[in-house]
């Protein structure tokens, strides 16, 4: 089955270790589909996604729709007779007109123990939620949001400071050793399938602006959850005399630490961090961007005294979310 023809969907980071396992074993991948480029930074430089830049490294045709839906997408996909279909992190939902396509259907590389975090976003909700492990599923795809058939599964233990791109590191190559373990049986038709128990379901939608922002009112460690789950990008945010102010590093808070003051309090500043009251404990930011600043460790930020004890970080009146400080 190494001749069948193999096309490979995926964009991010996630995504690369599963496409280059398939080539290292000997698969027939005769196309490459991944997301078009995109506008990246303040010069909205023109950039390709990092599946894209593997692929043509291994000398694969890229094929970059808008819309995979679109009749001239399904077309030009059909053309590599495609037999079997691996996903990782694609990023746009496969019509039926695709999911019919090759003989031996679509599977997909899930970052996540299905049937929880189904959606975009499983790998920093899991940590944003302060699971321990998290894990790989493979799986059949269907029309459903990460619905179908179960194929196998890999867990991964998630340490108490770990953040989402370490994680995300190591559920790529967790993902790309169990796709290897799982694809021969997928070939010659005799992978396991495995319903999914619909009661067990949870839902992982892409991040927005809104789980970004910090509510100082929950306690300490759910934001430092919040800020793990969100590093190394976007990171977390709130307000500071009206203005964003980003937090990217903090330190795991010490447990039965009182704040003695109101959330959103900060209570110290000086080289060991930025200390403020939350609903239940201390928060303390290492590293963190005034509006308009650079990114920069605390023992510095306190230099210049503009913060002081007793000043109140979190929404101004009517706070916009805008863009924030990146």
């Amino acid at each position: 089955m190494m001749k069948a023809n193999i096309v490979f969907m995926g964009t991010p980071d996630f995504a690369v270790p599963s496409l280059r396992a398939l080539i290292d074993a000997g698969y027939n991948v005769k196309a490459v589909v991944t997301q078009p480029d995109r506008p990246v930074g303040r010069k909205k430089t023109m950039t390709p996604t990092p599946v894209k830049e593997e692929a043509l490294r291994l000398g694969l045709p890229v094929l970059q729709p808008a819309k995979l839906r679109a009749p001239e997408a399904v077309a030009e996909l059909a053309a590599y007779e495609p037999d079997l279909i691996v996903t990782a992190a694609y990023g746009q939902i496969l019509p039926k007109s695709v999911l019919s396509m090759p003989r031996f259907g679509c599977i997909n590389v899930h970052g996540s123990l299905l049937p929880k975090y189904r959606g975009g976003a499983p790998i920093q909700r899991a940590i944003m939620n302060g699971e321990t492990v998290t894990g790989v599923t493979i799986m059949y795809m269907a029309e459903g949001l990460d619905t179908g058939d179960m194929i196998s599964k890999a867990e991964l233990s998630i340490g108490p400071d770990d953040d989402a791109g370490l994680v995300f590191e190591r559920l790529s190559v967790v993902g790309a050793k169990l796709l290897l373990e799982t694809v021969p049986a997928a070939l010659n038709g005799t992978a396991p399938r495995t319903p999914q128990n619909e009661e067990e379901a949870t839902y992982s939608p892409n991040l927005s602006r809104e789980d970004e922002r910090i509510d100082w009112t929950r306690p300490a460690s759910a934001i430092y959850d919040q800020l793990r789950g969100l590093s190394p990008r976007p990171g977390a945010f709130t307000f500071w005399n009206g203005d964003v102010f980003k937090i990217w590093k903090a330190a795991r808070p010490e447990p039965g630490r009182a704040a003695g003051a109101a959330p959103g309090t900060v209570i110290g500043v000086g080289a060991d961090g930025l200390a403020i009251a939350t609903g239940d404990g201390v928060f303390v930011a290492t590293e963190v961007q005034p509006a308009g600043k650079k990114a920069l460790p605390v023992s510095e930020f306190a230099r210049n005294g503009q913060m002081k004890k007793g000043d109140t970080l979190g929404d101004p009146p009517e706070a916009p979310l805008g863009e924030a400080v990146r």
